[in-house]
Order: structure tokens, then C-alpha cells, then sequence
């Protein structure tokens, strides 16, 4: 929690210094108003006492009332934008983090996780500091400064209000021995719960062609029930608190009046007023003492949750991301897209064996390389290196003769245009996806736009919708067919004129027809582009300047689609399962 809370500014640091002030002022303010009841008191009990008389100290009564208020208030505010300040700081961080991760950093945690930490977490931390803010710092300068008002009152009724305060503070501990530990479970369960949710919204066409509502149903209550039991059994805990802090309050008030009348009552005629007036100023202060307590009772109901809350989030925090950009690019070398692979060899964290291995190719500025081989076989883990997604574990990829790990972030982005294997499309609508991002030759007309959608076959639907460009894009596209998401995807690549492109099987939903149309404005009119294909279709990558056959994660053959017809089994089994030889000889 004090790593988060360091993360104030010097502005929010000042802010906390303000409600220290402000608190101390309060707290004077409401520990003077017994004095002022005293001598009511007193007054009261004096001959020849006037309404007026009681007015007066009355009046200061009700003014210090108000300052106080007015006091609370001012502390409440800067409270809440220390508050909010801090947590928007951290949420930031929190994101950019994530941001950097790789895409097995980001498995570490999982995605609902991530999604939770970036929310309740830390929700739980704003609403502690908010809080804490006002009751944590009040607490305790309350039941300090009451206590040294008290303790040279009476020893009988000093020791009352220890043995109140010692049962307090023993309730407490007992309660939150119990919670403590579960509030770390209640945020596990609530990751599960979320991960649940979100596969059940992922495959809900799946669940429902396999009537699976009730089996998906069952996981999702079990989730949720076991949820609810912890729930449950930390608010009825927590719910101690306030009747348990009644009966102390009521209890050391009785005590107080108790041991009172019996000092009243040995006492003679002269000290029972002043008795008198020092009981109910006790009273006063005594409860004062309590609410002390009480008040910090309030930061334990949220402070369990909260820590365990902090403690997650500097998880994400601490977890530095492998990949590490240079600042600046070095000047690169002669040439414009060419893409070479040394002797790269890759093997996931803690994995036994690699997932390629020496991998050797060059694909000059215009080349068309494809990859292909059975699933398994490394083809997507190739090209997610180019991009940087993973470090390659030995060997060296060069782009245009210039390692890549010298390119700054920015830099290497601008270089390389990569459509996923499965396209995604952000909420908003087709032109603020095909803008998306940064970029220094990003779109700067319509024009733009429709020549990158006409050369991904989309410019045609994308026409036929009544808005156009305009046209709502819906979270992940899910209004647009797969085919259309594909063609959009690509177009928004295209659009950003990259250098290299990068297909991960990014014509897998396209007919045959779309495709080949796509494959020949790529060729026509992209010719100084390289592109990098991983296909499963080999109608895909017929034409291109070179294929990779993968294998186990190694390359089991290198040449033209004539080249590996003519000379590499595994080519051929591939080929000849999907067409006939007289389609492919054609080709």
C-alpha cells in the first residue's frame, strides 16, 4: 500500500498536509464543545441562572458545531481529489504496463484478471485513501486528545473508559483474524467469475448450438455461489462491528453514570456539583475517546480488502516486460523492407525444447514469402518475432540490415503493418478504424482510404452501407462478417503504407474468388512492398517469390511453389490434399 500511496504529487502531498490541518482544527473545535456544556452545566445548577446566561455559552456551542462542519467538509473534498488523483495516476500505470506486456506476460495474469485489477483493485484503493484520508488521521488525534482531557479527572472513570477501549480493540483483532484471509479469496473469485462471464459472452453462439446453456449456467452459479458464501461470511463478521461497538459505548456510558452516582452520593453537599459537571464532561470526552476507535473501525471494514487489492496491482507493476525497446533508432542501412532471419531459434519460458529452430531466410524489399506447414509448426511464432512480440532466444532478425532490437518501438512500428490471425476491429466506425493508431503516413484524405479498402476487395460493402465510412463499428466488429472483418483488417494495413506486411492467415475467411483478386492488387499494385504470408490454403501462396515448408518448428523445404512441387514431400502432401495436379501445375 505505501509503494501506491508514494505515487502522490507534490500538489496531492500538500493536500494530505491541508487535512491533517483541517482534522486538527475539527477535532479542536469538537473537543471544546464539553467545556462550554460544563459550564451549562454549572449555570443550571446556580441561583438566579437567566435563560440568557445559558444562551450565551450555548450559542458558542452551536458555532463551534458549525466550524467543525464546515471544517469536515473542506476535508472531505481535498480527501476525495488526493483520492482520485492518485488512483487515476496509478490506473494509468497500471495500463501502460499491460501495454508493454508480452503476450505470455499478459497469460501470467490473464486477461479478466488484468481487467480486475485495473477496476475493483483499484477502486478499493481510492475508496481507502478517501476514507483514510478522514477517519484513519481523525481517529486517532480524537482518542489521543481526549484521553489527555480525561485522565487527570478520575482514576474510576479513567479505568471504565481503558477496559471499553481494551474490548474494542480485542473485538477488532478477533474479527479481522477471521476476514483478513478471505478478502484475498473474494478477489481470486472474482477473477474466476469474470472469466467466466467473458467466455460465456466469447461462445455464446457455441453454447447455444450445443445447448449448453445449462452446463454453462451451472459453472457460472457455482462461481458465483461460492462467491456469494465468502461475501457472506465477511459481512456477517464485519457486521459484528456495529452492534459490538454499541453495546461498548452504551456499556462505558453506564459505567460512567454509575460510578458517578456513587460518587455523588458519598460526596458532600459542596462537591456534587462539581462531580456533577466533571461527569457529564467525562461522558463528553469519554465518548469522544470511543468514537476515536470507532471511526478507525471504519478503515478495517475496507483496509483487509484494500491491501490485498495493492498488493495485486504492484504485481502488475513489478513485472517488467522483456521486450525492450531503444529509445532512438539507430541509422539504418541501405535498403527499403528487406527482412532477414540468422539462425533464430526460439524457445518459450521454462519450455523444454524450442519452438523453431535455426530458421534462415531473407526477403529482399518487394518479395512475396509465405509459410506453411501443419498446425504446430511455428508458422505464426516466425512472424510474431518481426514485430517483436517475443525475443528471439538465439540468432538475430535484420530489417534492412539493421537489428531489430535497435529500432525504437515507434520506429519499428512504422516499418511493419500486421493483420492477426484473427482480424480485430475496434468500437467506433470504419474511418476511426482505418485511422487507427499512429502513424506518420496514416490516411490524410477519403481517397486514401477507399484506394487501401479498394485494394482489400471492402471498398464495395463498404459503399453499400447507408453511412459509409461513417458506418458503427461494433466492440470487436461483431457486425460485420468474418470475411468482411478480414478484408477491413487489411485494408486498414494497407492503409498505413508500411513497409513490410505482415498476414498471419489473414485469408482464411475470404472465398476463393476475394482472395484472388486480393492477391493481385497486392501484386500490382503493392510491388515494392514486402509481404510476409502464413497460410493454410496453398492457392494463397502459388505466386510467391518463396515458400517455407515448417516442420516441427524447422524448415523442411525453401523454394518456389515449382521448386517444392517437383522436390519436397512434405509440399507435396499439402499441395495434392487440397488440389489436383492439374489445378496446381497451372498455377
Amino acid at each position: 500500500m505505501l509503494k501506491l500511496l508514494r505515487k502522490a504529487n507534490t500538489k496531492e502531498r500538500i493536500g494530505i498536509i491541508l487535512s491533517v490541518l483541517f482534522i486538527m482544527v475539527q477535532v479542536w473545535l469538537e473537543l471544546k464543545i464539553p467545556d462550554y456544556l460544563a459550564d451549562i452545566t454549572t449555570r443550571l445548577q446556580t441561583p438566579g441562572t437567566t435563560v440568557s446566561d445559558i444562551f450565551s455559552p450555548g450559542s458558542i456551542m452551536v458555532t463551534l458545531s458549525l466550524l467543525s462542519l464546515v471544517a469536515s467538509i473542506i476535508v472531505g473534498y481535498i480527501a476525495s481529489r488526493v483520492a482520485a488523483g492518485v488512483t487515476q495516476r496509478i490506473r494509468g500505470q497500471v495500463f501502460n504496463s499491460v501495454m508493454d506486456y508480452t503476450p505470455g506476460e499478459i497469460k501470467q495474469f490473464s486477461i479478466p484478471s488484468l481487467i480486475t485489477r485495473t477496476t475493483n483493485d483499484i477502486t478499493q484503493i481510492q475508496l481507502v485513501i478517501a476514507v483514510g484520508l478522514q477517519v484513519v488521521i481523525k481517529g486517532p488525534i480524537t482518542a489521543i486528545w481526549a484521553i489527555t482531557k480525561i485522565a487527570d479527572k478520575n482514576w474510576q472513570w479513567t479505568a471504565a473508559t481503558g477496559v471499553a477501549v481494551l474490548a474494542l480493540l480485542i473485538m477488532l483483532s478477533t474479527i479481522l483474524v477471521f476476514v483478513q484471509p478471505k478478502f484475498g479469496r473474494i478477489q481470486s473469485l472474482t477473477d474466476r467469475l469474470n472469466s467466466l462471464t467473458r467466455e460465456n459472452l466469447q461462445g455464446i453462439r457455441v453454447v447455444r448450438a450445443y445447448n449448453a446453456e445449462g452446463y454453462q449456467n451451472g459453472k457460472s452459479m457455482d462461481a458465483n455461489e461460492e462467491l456469494t458464501n465468502v461475501n457472506l461470511f465477511t459481512s456477517r463478521m464485519l457486521a459484528i462491528m456495529n452492534p459490538g461497538m454499541s453495546i461498548i459505548s452504551s456499556g462505558l456510558a453506564l459505567s460512567v453514570y454509575w460510578i458517578g452516582a456513587h460518587l455523588i452520593d458519598a460526596a458532600g453537599l459542596e462537591d456534587r456539583i462539581t462531580l456533577f459537571s466533571d461527569m457529564v464532561v467525562f461522558s463528553s470526552y469519554a465518548f469522544q475517546v470511543v468514537l476515536g476507535f470507532m471511526l478507525m473501525t471504519i478503515v478495517f471494514l475496507i483496509l483487509p480488502r484494500a491491501l490485498v487489492s495493492a498488493k495485486r496491482i504492484n504485481e502488475v507493476l513489478e513485472l517488467d516486460s522483456t521486450i525492450k525497446f531503444a529509445r532512438e533508432s539507430e541509422q539504418a542501412a541501405n535498403g527499403k523492407g528487406t527482412v532477414s532471419f540468422k539462425n533464430v531459434t526460439f524457445a518459450y519460458p521454462n519450455a523444454s525444447e524450442p519452438v523453431i529452430k535455426d530458421i534462415n531466410f531473407t526477403a529482399n524489399a518487394g518479395d512475396t514469402v509465405a509459410f506453411i506447414g501443419s498446425t504446430g509448426s511455428g508458422k505464426s511464432t516466425i512472424i510474431g518475432l518481426i514485430p517483436r512480440f517475443y525475443d528471439v532466444t538465439e540468432g538475430q532478425i535484420l530489417i534492412d540490415g539493421q537489428d531489430i532490437k535497435s529500432y525504437s518501438h515507434q520506429d519499428l512500428n512504422e516499418k511493419i503493418a500486421y493483420i492477426p490471425q484473427n482480424p480485430f476491429l475496434f468500437s467506433g466506425t470504419i474511418r476511426s478504424n482505418m485511422n487507427f493508431g499512429h502513424s506518420s503516413k496514416l490516411p490524410e484524405d477519403d481517397s486514401e482510404i477507399y484506394k487501401a479498402l479498394e485494394l482489400a476487395e471492402a471498398k464495395e460493402f463498404v459503399l453499400g452501407k447507408e453511412d459509409q465510412l461513417e458506418s458503427r463499428v461494433a466492440q470487436a466488429g461483431s457486425n460485420f462478417s468474418g470475411g468482411q472483418k478480414q478484408r477491413l483488417s487489411i485494408a486498414r494495413a494497407i492503409a498505413r503504407k508500411a513497409e513490410i506486411l505482415i498476414f498471419d492467415d489473414s485469408f482464411s475467411a475470404l472465398d476463393y474468388k476475394t482472395d484472388r483478386k486480393l492477391r493481385h492488387n497486392l501484386s500490382e499494385q503493392m510491388a515494392e512492398t514486402t509481404k510476409l504470408i502464413v497460410a493454410q490454403r496453398i492457392s494463397t501462396i502459388m505466386d510467391a517469390d518463396q515458400i517455407l515448408v515448417l516442420e516441427e518448428g524447422r524448415v523442411v523445404g525453401q523454394g518456389t511453389h515449382k521448386e517444392l512441387l517437383e522436390s519436397n514431400k512434405v509440399y507435396q502432401e499439402i499441395a495434392y490434399s487440397q488440389l489436383s495436379k492439374e489445378e496446381l501445375n497451372n498455377g
